[in-house]
């Protein structure tokens, strides 16, 4: 059985001809794999919108092939099995919940009675009679997933999904996304909260301006720890820093200096920097967040000539 559950090659959405035309989505090759949680990244305009509209079928590429479930995206019988939820969900203001959900489980061909365990998942059990007018933000979105989930789908897409909600909300809905994932469902989560995408994400692609720039593990799109001193008198403990690391090993971070070497390092620096008569006052690891290394890669990457930022 194929490993992949989303699989595309040359990815390409452009919208207009000549010189007003706008690349949406540049030659994306990603993949997703069976019961991962994918994190989709990228700033506003980047195409990662557009990218899950053409997983869904939503709308068609420009060039490139996309494959959801082994087979091209947009087939019925791929549709079926795919659960989403893409920018603001929509229902029938005067229906409540509840009839929203079955209204759409009749539509699908499914059960009625999948509307009732779908909120009780995201938490709207007790508001499900009331009409979807009156919901808040956070309650909006919350039914949207919960749309998404009905059927129990073998790939769940979800842009956005915490929008709206509180912190408790936010993390009711992570543990959600992780409990499906542990079930041997597939999750393409696209966020703007970098630190919720670290926590519960299995690998990410980061794509920037329409272009796809790294696809990996959280753990190595962190790179590893770096080694952070603070010890006395700093000039002596920079010297000597940088014998040690390098002379673009050594960041001075105030009074400490971070030092580009492995925590396994630390008694080799401790012991060179008392022999040399410094006063060593704390060692500590230091870990780059996803969010400094997606700003690093987002704002220092080139732009490709002629691409220009798409509308999401």
């Amino acid at each position: 059985m194929n490993d992949f559950v989303v699989e595309t090659e040359g990815l390409t959405k452009c919208y207009g001809d000549g010189a007003s035309a706008r690349l949406a989505v540049d030659a994306v090759s990603m993949t997703v794999r069976r019961g991962e949680v994918y994190g989709f990244l990228g700033p506003n305009g980047a195409g990662k919108t557009t990218t899950l509209r053409m997983l869904l079928g939503l709308i068609a590429p420009t060039s490139g092939t996309a494959r959801v479930l082994g087979s091209p995206a947009g087939q019925p019988g791929v549709t079926a099995r795919v659960g989403a939820l893409i920018e603001g969900p929509g229902f029938f203001p005067y229906l409540s919940g509840r009839e929203n959900l079955v209204a759409m489980a009749r539509y699908r061909g499914l059960d009625d009675r999948l509307a009732d365990g779908a909120l009780a998942r995201v938490d709207l059990a007790d508001r499900g009679g009331d009409r979807f007018k009156s919901y808040s933000l956070g309650m909006k979105q919350r039914l949207g997933v919960a749309a998404a989930l009905m059927g129990d789908p073998e790939l769940i897409i979800l842009d956005e999904p915490t929008n709206g909600l509180d912190p408790a909300g936010m993390a009711d809905m992570r543990e959600l996304i992780v409990d499906l994932a542990a079930a041997g469902q597939t999750v393409v989560l696209s966020s703007h909260l970098l630190a919720e995408v670290q926590e519960i994400c299995d690998r990410v692609g980061v794509i920037s301006q329409g272009r796809l720039l790294r696809e990996s593990t959280v753990a190595e799109l962190r790179g590893i720890s770096s080694l952070v001193v603070r010890a006395t008198p700093l000039e002596e403990s920079l010297a000597l820093s940088m014998r040690l690391a390098g002379d673009h090993g050594v960041a001075v971070l105030g009074d400490r200096l971070r030092l580009a070497l492995t925590p396994d390092r630390a008694p080799d620096v401790v012991r060179a920097l008392v022999a040399a008569g410094i006063d060593v006052h704390e060692v500590t690891t230091s870990e780059r967040t996803l969010e400094e290394v997606f700003f690093e890669m987002t704002t220092t990457s080139p732009a490709r000539a002629g691409v220009q930022e798409a509308a999401r």
